[in-house]
C-alpha cells in the first residue's frame, strides 16, 4: 500500500484528529504540543499543554479533548525517539479541554474515583457526547501501575473496567453497542458490551482483563497502540515493532495485515478522513512523520 508523507519533523506525534476545515491535529507528546496540519503539509502550532499529551477527540462543542500522559523521559535509538519512563518532573496524568479557535487550555481531571490518573492515554466519545478513556499507567524504576479504563458524562467522571494491563487504543462499534480497548505489552484486543452510556458488561472469558471478552492477541513479538473503526465495524489497530495496522474484525477474525514496516517501527495510531472516508492518515511515531494511505474500505464516521 503507497503511502504519501504528509507532515515530518514532528515530536513523537500521535492521536490524529480530523477537523471541520479538513486540516489533521495531531498531539506531539515529546514537545508537549498540538499541532495543526495544513492539507499542503504546513504545520501551525495550536497550543503548548505541558506534560505528555497522547490522544485526542472532538468534543460536542468543537474543543478538543486531550489525554495527557504527565510525559516521558526520551532516548535516541538509529534516529529514533524512543519513550523511556515517566519524565523527571512527571506529577501525575491529566485530562485538559484545549479551545481550537485560540489555544485556550484548561485541565478538567486529575484524578478518577478518588485516585490520580496514571496516564491516560486515547479517548473515544459515544453519541450521547460521553466519553470512554484508557489511562495506561506509568513504567517506575521498580514497579509499574495498573491501567483501567474511565467514562466521563455530565453526571461526572467513574472507572468502568479494571485491571487492564497497559490499556491503550479505545474505540466503539458503528452501533455503539460496544466498547474496544487494547493492551499495549500483551498485543490484545478487549471487548465489553455497552448496556447503557458508561455501564459495560463483560465476563465470557475466565479471567479476562478488566473483565472483558477476549477478542485477538498478535502472534509474534508486538505491541499494540491505538486504533480506529472501518465503517463495517474491523479495528484497524496501530502495531510496533511489527510497525503497521492489523485488521481484525468483530468476530475475532484477523483479517490481514498492513505492513508499514519501512517507514517506521512505531505505528501507533490511524484516523479516517475525506469525503469517502477512505484517506487513513497515520502517525509513524519514532520518525516523527504522519502518512496518508488510500484504505480499500471506508472508514468509521465518528460521532463529533
Amino acid at each position: 500500500m503507497e503511502a504519501a508523507l504528509v507532515a515530518e519533523g514532528l515530536g513523537f506525534p500521535e492521536g490524529p484528529v480530523i477537523l471541520p476545515d479538513g486540516s489533521l491535529a495531531v498531539v506531539e507528546i515529546r514537545h508537549g504540543q498540538v499541532t495543526r496540519i495544513a492539507p499542503d503539509g504546513t504545520k501551525q502550532v495550536i497550543a503548548k499543554v505541558g506534560g505528555g499529551p497522547n490522544g485526542a477527540a472532538l468534543a460536542p462543542d468543537g474543543a478538543l479533548i486531550l489525554c495527557n500522559n504527565g510525559g516521558y523521559q526520551w532516548a535516541e535509538s538509529d534516529g529514533w525517539a524512543v519513550p523511556v519512563g515517566a519524565a523527571a518532573d512527571y506529577a501525575g496524568g491529566s485530562i485538559q479541554r484545549l479551545r481550537i479557535a485560540d489555544g485556550r487550555v484548561e485541565t478538567l481531571l486529575k484524578a478518577v474515583d478518588g485516585r490520580p490518573l496514571s496516564a491516560p492515554n486515547d479517548i473515544v466519545f459515544d453519541r450521547d457526547g460521553g466519553f470512554y478513556f484508557t489511562d495506561t499507567g506509568k513504567h517506575h524504576r521498580h514497579h509499574s501501575d495498573h491501567g483501567r479504563i474511565c467514562y466521563v458524562d455530565g453526571a461526572g467522571a467513574r472507572t468502568v473496567a479494571e485491571p487492564l494491563d497497559q490499556p491503550n487504543g479505545i474505540a466503539l462499534s458503528p452501533a455503539g453497542d460496544r466498547l474496544y480497548a487494547t493492551e499495549t505489552a500483551t498485543a490484545r484486543a478487549w471487548w465489553w458490551e455497552v448496556e447503557r452510556p458508561g455501564v459495560l458488561c463483560g465476563g465470557r472469558t475466565f479471567m479476562g482483563a478488566g473483565g472483558g471478552n477476549f477478542l485477538w492477541a498478535e502472534p509474534g513479538y508486538a505491541y499494540y497502540d491505538s486504533m480506529a473503526v472501518e465503517a463495517n465495524g474491523n479495528l484497524c489497530i496501530g502495531t510496533l515493532l511489527q510497525a503497521g495496522i492489523a485488521i481484525v474484525g468483530p468476530d475475532g477474525e484477523r483479517i490481514g495485515f498492513v505492513d508499514l514496516s519501512d517507514l517506521d517501527p512505531a505505528i501507533t495510531n490511524i484516523a479516517f478522513g475525506g469525503s469517502d472516508m477512505r484517506h487513513a492518515y497515520v502517525t509513524a511515531s519514532a520518525t516523527g512523520r504522519v502518512y496518508r494511505l488510500t484504505w480499500p474500505r471506508p472508514g468509521l464516521r465518528l460521532n463529533f
